[in-house]
């Protein structure tokens, strides 16, 4: 008896394994695409944080961190951190009205590293230097990155870094720069 002739026994070629993969793809597909109607998204609710507690907490411990003396109108703070080390940072990060992000870090870092860190760990290129009056630094170095986001960039005393970093718009970002303070918090 030949091998064709056995009982129970068919034929297989390539192309058929091809065709029933494929077949076996679009029914996944097609399932996940009809469940996905009938699914909804959860909505993420975020926790406001409060920020002038947290930089009250640091300056009665006699640190003097770098933070907006107040958000614009519809800004929650969702992160504030005093991050221990040596020479401990102050890291906060804000959402703005529109749920985009902007990130504020006063550190002892080395720049690059922090700009590699936050922003982008490369092709983050140097934009503009600019002057802000009213802020804990005049001299403001700009950065941007190719995804469209932005950094903004000054020393202030004692050799410390202050980032403000993030995905919102130019204005957003500069409102940030210009309400930065390190005055005592009137909690």
């Amino acid at each position: 008896m030949s091998e064709q002739e056995r009982p129970g026994r068919y034929p297989r070629t390539t192309n058929g394994l091809i065709g029933a993969i494929l077949i076996t793809v679009v029914a996944v597909v097609g399932a996940v695409a009809f469940l996905s109607l009938f699914r909804d998204e959860p909505d993420v609710e975020v926790e406001p944080v409060d920020y002038l507690e947290v930089v009250g907490l640091a300056q009665d411990a006699d640190l003097r961190p770098v933070y907006p003396a107040e958000l614009p109108s519809g800004w929650v703070a969702t992160k504030a951190e005093v991050l221990p080390d040596d020479e401990p940072d102050f890291d906060l990060g804000l959402l703005t009205d529109d749920e985009d992000f902007v990130g504020v870090v006063w550190t002892d870092e080395d720049l690059d590293d922090l700009l590699a860190e936050r922003v982008d760990d490369e092709d983050v290129e140097t934009t503009e230097r600019f002057s802000v009056s009213g802020s804990v630094a005049k001299e403001w170095q700009g950065y941007a990155d190719p995804g469209g986001d932005l950094a903004y960039a000054a020393e202030v005393t004692g050799g410390r870094v202050v980032l403000v970093y993030g995905s919102a718009s130019e204005d957003d970002m500069a409102q940030v720069v210009g309400s930065l303070t390190t005055a005592p918090t009137s909690r």
